[in-house]
């Protein structure tokens, strides 16, 4: 038993141990730690969540994200545009980003139709081309076609689109909007986990599912909470000043009550069967192609609202870059926590979303500590983003040869 969990767990228990490395020598608080790695999950939180659809209906790694993500860029430069400012400004943003999502994910989920089998590929280059494309709209058509006269936003000279854009208009729209201490915030935790442990352990009462497996997990964060709550309440702990944007982690928690939702009906059934066998699921009379484009088109969307709430966290956007590297982080975070190219759980998104950005957070000042030189420890942090997908997907790949290995000797 002790072996398969060390088997079944062995990436996230890798990392894990590099992280606790990392945090030991670097030097920095405990306190410090979370603060920031707060703000990061906030930040980067629902956009490792748009990865699990996908995943679920067989099509792997979506790569294209950085769409949605385009979605959302075009969006707040049209209301930076137009200054409205604050949560109308976000609301906004998020209206026009929907529709443009929608269409971008129709589009990918044509594409990836047409190249069953190589869909993370097929993802990644149809970033590449539409990045192309956004530039030259931005680049070339703004201020050309799209009359845009703006000097706020716009080149010297009239055409394209500053490198940088001012984003004060909309900077803690969402994360002001209601704040909470750290301990606080466990406490709330606590509570809504011990509530929704006690459902499932009601709910399935008497039925032939297993309700107090199902519950156990709830009960054990709400217990985990409960227990930082004690462990950090006193007045001099450097925990007390850590703000949590509770309107954020609330919207991230919608989404993973969404996903968990979606689960339990028809289409979240049709997922599963389409991930696990297409042709199974054709003569069940599930309709494949449709049901692969619904679920590319639910990540996409998900994705533009995922920069949305990321750009107001940072309150600037860097217009030709910001979109770049957030499919690469959302996707070493998810491989950090243990998902694969063919399972990924809402549990293992946000373990490998805290893992990922404590690791990215505390490798600069391993790096000083360690070798003298903060600067290795930066270009630590692109290895981190790069080769965790590498070593994720390797370490899968031995694991899938490993297990088909055992099933043949048995």
């Amino acid at each position: 038993m002790k072996r398969s969990f060390l088997f079944d767990n062995m990436v996230v228990l890798l990392f894990v141990a590099i992280t606790g490395l990392g945090i030991w020598f670097s030097g920095l608080s405990l306190g410090f730690v979370v603060m920031d790695l707060v703000t990061r999950i906030a930040r980067n939180g629902l956009m490792v969540v748009a990865l699990l659809i996908p995943v679920t209906a067989g099509m792997g790694l979506n790569f294209a994200v950085i769409l949605g993500a385009m979605a959302a860029q075009i969006a707040i430069i049209a209301v930076v545009h137009w200054q409205i400012a604050g949560i109308n400004g976000i609301l906004l943003a998020t209206l026009l980003s929907t529709p443009l999502a929608i269409l971008f994910g129709l589009f990918i989920g044509r594409l990836l139709n047409k190249t069953r089998g190589q869909e993370m590929i097929t993802s990644m280059i149809a970033g590449f081309f539409a990045d192309g494309l956004y530039m030259l709209l931005l680049m070339v058509i703004v201020g050309t076609l799209i009359p845009l006269r703006n000097p706020q936003i716009m080149l010297p000279h009239g055409i394209g689109i500053l490198n940088t854009v001012d984003l004060a208009i909309l900077r803690g729209a969402v994360d002001d909007l209601y704040r909470m201490s750290f301990p606080h915030f466990m406490v709330l935790v606590a509570a809504i986990f011990l509530s929704i442990g006690a459902w499932f352990q009601y709910s399935t009462r008497g039925s032939r599912q297993p309700s107090a497996k199902r519950a156990l997990p709830f009960f054990l964060i709400a217990g985990a909470a409960a227990l930082s709550f004690v462990l950090t309440r006193s007045p001099d702990s450097s925990f007390v000043i850590v703000s949590v944007p509770v309107v954020t982690f609330a919207i991230i928690g919608l989404a993973c009550a969404f996903l968990g939702f979606i689960a339990t009906t028809k289409l979240g059934q049709d997922f599963r069967t389409v991930g696990q066998d297409q042709h199974v699921a054709k003569i069940s009379g599930i309709d494949v192609d449709k049901t692969r484009i619904i679920a590319i088109t639910i990540s996409t969307v998900m994705a533009a609202w995922g920069q949305i709430l990321l750009l107001s966290n940072l309150g600037n956007l860097s217009t030709y870059g910001s979109h770049i590297s957030v499919g690469v982080f959302a996707i070493a975070a998810l491989l950090i926590g243990g998902a694969t190219v063919t399972k990924a759980t809402v549990g293992q998104a946000l373990t490998g979303l805290v893992l990922f950005h404590t690791l990215f957070l505390v490798s600069p000042m391993a790096g000083r500590n360690l070798l003298g030189d903060a600067q290795l420890g930066e270009f630590f942090r692109v290895f981190i983003a790069y080769g965790v997908i590498a070593v994720s997907l390797a370490m899968y790949a031995w694991k899938r040869a490993y297990a088909g290995k055992r099933q043949l000797r048995s």
